[in-house]
């Protein structure tokens, strides 16, 4: 039996038994992030040297009638903008589920330092090994988790707050920042600068080799992330709270930390570590949507928006060279955490 019943803001859908609540505004608010960061996916794959307007670059996508038009928005723009689309919404999950667990809106695996210890992890497979994608994105996860083990295990020793978990991390990102500029300096100078332009966070030159297995990747995390997701919300409450409702605390937050590296891992792997999408989604999304605590799905739509505008912008700021786009998202990110700060130490 499927149904929907509508309340004054609040749509229950019900199916087999399996009931959720959805508030309206924040789908209207979901519909209208995504329809915006389409917007922005069309003008992108429209832009570049061969300029095409928004009419022929839908033409091409969906009639195929103009074939050098079809070449460049399917094979050449297509696959940089359907990734600049799921990593975004990536980052903005993990980072919503980093702030859930910590409760606290500076918690982010770039503030944290999962980012730094992905990218660790993959320098290592890189300038060591010579890993190709499979193998740095296994280093960007391995290298993601230790750096979360190492900072939980200093950070929730005593069951303390999460502000000590955004300064015990700051203090280990910093460790990682400088193990990585070791490992640049030791290694020969073509593969010195070829990671040091993969840690500014780019999305130049990606295909669709790497689209195929980021998005099934990603799919998988999804699938696990649907049934912990309800514990979020929860664990905002407070750790006696969440066992007084059954839940094993230290279980899970392990598991949603997890999942927030692996999730941040992915995108790692294959653009290097992009600053500020993680931190700012999931706070810009819960403000739009007006809830309670911090929902995965507005933070999934706003970092969808952030990555592909951001991107867009780095491609187009100084045309015809092409910018990283971490280096958009740490230059608007830099004034946001500055916001946070402050807005921190005055609710302090």
């Amino acid at each position: 039996m499927t149904g929907i019943d509508f309340g004054r803001s609040v749509m229950v859908v019900r199916s087999r038994g399996v009931s959720a609540r959805v508030g309206v505004r924040t789908l209207v608010v979901c519909a209208v992030l995504l329809g915006a960061a389409l917007v922005v996916a069309v003008l992108s794959l429209g832009t570049g040297d061969y300029a095409i307007a928004p009419d022929r670059v839908l033409r091409a996508l969906f009639v195929g009638d103009q074939r050098f038009d079809r070449l460049v928005v399917w094979q050449w723009r297509l696959p940089r903008v359907i990734l600049a689309l799921a990593l975004g919404a990536a980052l903005g999950v993990s980072g919503a589920i980093l702030q859930s667990v910590t409760r606290n809106p500076l918690g982010s695996p770039d503030i944290v330092g999962f980012n730094t210890g992905a990218y660790t992890g993959a320098l290592i497979v890189i300038l060591t090994f010579g890993g190709g994608q499979p193998q740095t994105a296994a280093g960007a996860l391995i290298g993601g988790l230790g750096a979360a083990l190492a900072i939980q295990s200093l950070a929730f020793r005593h069951s303390v707050t999460g502000l000590r978990l955004i300064i015990v991390g700051i203090g280990v990102s910093a460790m990682l920042a400088s193990v990585n500029a070791w490992l640049i300096l030791r290694a020969d100078l073509p593969a010195a600068m070829s990671a040091a332009a993969w840690g500014a966070g780019s999305l130049n030159g990606l295909s669709w080799p790497q689209v195929g297995p980021a998005l099934v990747i990603l799919g998988g995390l999804t699938l696990v992330l649907i049934p912990a997701a309800g514990r979020l919300r929860v664990l905002e409450l407070g750790d006696d709270l969440a066992r007084a409702f059954g839940i094993r605390v230290g279980r899970a937050r392990l598991q949603l930390i997890v999942l927030s590296v692996a999730l941040t891992a992915v995108a790692t792997a294959i653009t290097g570590p992009i600053a500020f999408v993680a931190l700012a989604a999931p706070q810009l999304g819960r403000r739009l949507a007006r809830t309670p605590s911090t929902a995965l799905a507005p933070a999934a739509a706003m970092g969808a928006l952030l990555l592909v505008t951001c991107d867009w912008v780095a491609q187009r700021a100084f045309a015809p060279t092409a910018l990283p786009v971490g280096v958009v998202t740490v230059s608007i990110g830099g004034l946001y955490l500055a916001y946070l700060l402050v807005a921190e130490a005055r609710r302090s």
